[in-house]
Parts: C-alpha cells; sequence; structure tokens
C-alpha cells in the first residue's frame, strides 16, 4: 500500500485504508489508543468481540473504523449499533459521520423523543449504518420500516447500562431478528456475569479485548471530596465553582428534581449553566449538548442517564453535588473528564450519614479520596428546617385524652351514627 506522509501511519499498519485514514487525519487522530490498536484486527477479520474498556477510550473508533471499511456502498443497511441513551446514540453517530467524510456511506440516528416522521424520512434515505435507542429499533421493526436482511454487523454499545436501565428483553428480541451469519461486538466499561450469559447465547467464539487493566478508575483524575451538610452543600458549591473558575464543568445529581432545582439556583448567582435529565423535551436536550459540546456552556448540570452519551474531551472537572448510591456510577461520572491523557479534576460533597458511601467507593477503586479545604467555606451550625424533629410516641385513643385538658375532653362527643331518620322508608314503615 503507498504511504501517504500527512496520514496516521499507526492506522494504515492496523488496516484502515486511505479513505479513512484522511477522515482520522482531519479529526487529528494520530495514535490509536490501546482498545483500538487491540480491537481494529480481529474485526477487520470478522470475528465477535467483547471489549472492555474505559470511557473516553476511542471506543466508537475501534468497531466504527473496521465496520465502515466492510460496508458496500451499494448495499442496503447494513450495520447496526444500539445505545442505552438518546445523546449517546447523537454522538456516536456524529463520530462515525465524521470517519465516514471520504466514503461514500451514509449513517443515520433514530431514538426516541424525535419525530416519526423525520426519522421514517431519515431512514428512507436508505442508510447503510443506523445508531439507536433499543426502543426505537424495536419500534421501527414492528412498522416494518426498519429491514435487518441484509445486517452484517451489530454492536452493542454500553451494553452494561443498556441491561441496567431495562432493555434486556428488547435486546434479545433484535439479536434473535438478525442473520445469525453476522458480526456481533459488545462493548463494556464492566462486564457482568449476565453480559457473558447473552455473549454464549449470541456470539460465536468471541475475543475478549480488555484493556481497563482492573483499574476502575483513571490516575490522571485529582480525586477529593468536600465534607458538607446537606444545607451547606450550595455554598460550598458556589465556592467551588468560584475559587476552580473551571473552563467547563459537569456537575451531577441522584435524581431530576434535583438537577432542575440546583440549575435554577446557579442561574440566579448569575453562573454560565444549564440542566440535562430526562424530563426534558428531546429538541431542547439536543440544543443543550450541542452547546456544550461548543463550549457555549460553562457549567452542566446532569442526571447519570442522561449523562450517558457526553464525550467532550476538554471536560475538566466533575463535581458531584450528590454522591451516588452505586459506587460504579462513581467511575463512570469521573470517567468523563481526564480523557484521552489529561488530567482532571473531580470533587465530591459528602454529608455526615454518606460516610459509607464514600468507603464504599474508596473499596472500589483501591485508593483513598483525600479530603478537600474550600477556601471561605465555614460550616454553620444547622437550620431549624434540616434539624431532625422528634416523632411523638404513638398512643391510644383513651391515653390521649387522658393527657389533654379537660375543655379538650368536654368538647369531644360520640361520633354520630345514622339514626332512624337516615332509616330506610321500609325500615321506617314496618315499625
Amino acid at each position: 500500500m503507498q504511504k501517504h506522509p500527512e496520514l496516521p501511519q499507526a492506522f494504515a499498519d492496523l488496516g484502515i485504508e486511505v479513505r479513512f485514514l484522511k477522515a482520522l487525519h482531519h479529526m487529528q487522530f494520530t495514535v490509536p489508543s490501546d482498545i483500538q490498536s487491540k480491537m481494529i484486527p480481529p474485526s477487520l477479520a470478522r470475528r465477535d468481540i467483547i471489549g472492555q474498556a474505559r470511557t473516553g477510550t476511542g471506543k466508537t473508533a475501534a468497531f466504527g473504523l473496521p465496520i465502515l471499511q466492510q460496508t458496500d456502498p451499494n448495499g442496503r443497511l447494513q450495520a447496526m449499533c444500539l445505545t442505552p441513551t438518546r445523546e449517546l446514540a447523537v454522538q456516536v453517530t456524529g463520530e462515525l459521520q465524521r470517519l465516514a467524510e471520504f466514503a461514500d456511506l451514509h449513517v443515520v440516528a433514530v431514538y426516541g423523543g424525535q419525530k416519526i416522521q423525520t426519522q421514517l424520512h431519515q431512514l428512507g434515505r436508505k442508510p447503510h449504518f443506523v445508531v439507536g435507542t433499543p426502543g426505537r429499533i424495536m419500534d421501527f421493526m414492528r412498522r416494518g420500516v426498519l429491514k435487518l436482511d441484509d445486517l452484517k454487523f451489530l454492536v452493542l454499545d454500553e451494553v452494561d447500562r443498556m441491561l441496567d436501565i431495562g432493555f434486556r428483553d428488547d435486546i434479545k428480541t433484535i439479536l434473535s431478528r438478525v442473520s445469525a451469519d453476522r458480526q456481533t461486538i459488545f462493548v463494556s466499561a464492566t462486564l457482568s456475569d449476565e453480559i457473558k450469559r447473552l455473549a454464549k447465547q449470541y456470539m460465536r467464539d468471541p475475543v475478549e479485548i480488555n484493556v481497563s487493566q482492573d483499574k476502575m478508575t483513571v490516575d490522571e483524575v485529582d480525586q477529593s471530596y468536600v465534607s458538607a451538610e446537606a444545607y451547606d452543600k450550595f455554598r460550598v458549591l458556589h465556592l467551588i465553582l468560584k475559587h476552580e473558575n473551571p473552563p467547563i464543568a459537569i456537575v451531577f445529581c441522584n435524581t431530576k428534581a434535583a438537577a432542575r432545582k440546583l440549575a435554577a439556583k446557579l442561574h440566579d448567582r448569575g453562573v454560565n449553566v444549564q440542566e440535562i435529565h430526562g424530563d426534558l423535551m428531546q429538541r431542547k436536550r439536543d440544543r443543550v449538548m450541542q452547546q456544550f459540546r461548543k463550549h457555549k456552556i460553562g457549567v452542566l448540570v446532569a442526571t447519570d442517564l442522561a449523562a450517558r452519551g457526553i464525550d467532550v474531551s476538554e471536560i475538566s472537572h466533575i463535581i458531584n453535588y450528590d454522591i451516588p448510591l452505586d459506587p460504579e456510577i462513581y467511575v463512570h461520572r469521573i470517567g468523563r473528564t481526564a480523557r484521552m491523557g489529561a488530567r482532571g479534576v473531580a470533587i465530591t460533597l459528602v454529608t455526615a450519614e454518606q460516610g459509607k458511601q464514600l468507603t464504599n467507593v474508596e473499596i472500589l477503586i483501591n485508593r483513598e479520596i483525600p479530603q478537600r479545604i474550600v477556601p471561605e467555606f465555614v460550616p454553620r451550625p444547622p437550620r431549624e428546617d434540616f434539624v431532625e424533629k422528634k416523632k411523638p410516641t404513638p398512643v391510644s385513643r383513651s391515653e390521649a385524652l387522658l393527657h389533654e385538658s379537660p375543655d379538650v375532653v368536654a368538647t369531644k362527643r360520640p361520633r354520630k351514627t345514622l339514626g332512624g331518620r337516615f332509616r330506610t322508608a321500609r325500615s321506617r314503615r314496618g315499625r
């Protein structure tokens, strides 16, 4: 193969063709990541693959490049990728489109929250590669507008999260409807027993690739926690943002209501902030993500599910306003920073009652997280509305009456019952 000095030769050595090397050059990809260098060759050999790697390691290009290269521009739909969230579907589609810039291949995304007619129109343009959420994929399969007869490649991206949020049955249905003569690729940050059972049932002698090196977090993230009670958390967060002045940050909340309330309070303080969670209309979510990727938003307040698919390499800070109950979610959160070798900061706000949750995180990552002292922050005594009020001991009705004043007892009358004048007419006539 003729060499092109300006093109990334390291990808050419893996078997990537010039039309995709040009795209990689435009995207400023020069050296493949670990997951790319280990996944591309067996994928080009049409082997089934289980790839395990941390977020932000280039998994999309790892499966996308070899699949796009093996896709026939003159054929119909040949490849499909399932993702757990709409945001991840949009992100994966965007990266695949950039990789296919110099190839005559059409990639589209289908997901809930967008108008059916819009996506039907996109499918009518005969795409070669479809990326979508399982629910919308199933919907179009039932409508008969998504034909999988010629499908040769099927990818399950972040399969661990898809199983966590209840797509198990949809995934099995889709896997069973696709031709057995296909290449199947599972990509996951973790590898559970359920994923292994799914692989055994629907894959053929898969190659297992694990570049996570059993590390549950990245060394490039400077992790710390701040001790703050619930009534002081917002003040701490505001001071952190003031002193850290992050170029671009994500603040995580555990619930949609908390994210909505926190974003409003930060906005009132003059912070350049937007929120993203499941209650937002899809059009609004897409607009927020577009602004965030263009760095028009300084702080994004997000829930975990909505944040799946946020792949912005320049994120400098992750702040856990609420520490997650599941320590693995903590790992997913901080993986949004320190992308592709850059450094990042992760700060977690912890109340006195959440010490055990912090300990569980430290056990999982096998590292002690140091405490951070925030300048200007002096803990305040608890406000009255945060002090737990002692609940009265339940007593019987007779005991309650004994403790009441005579005036109160005197006013208590037996409950009236239905007397003679409320009896039915037939009963009164019988008297």
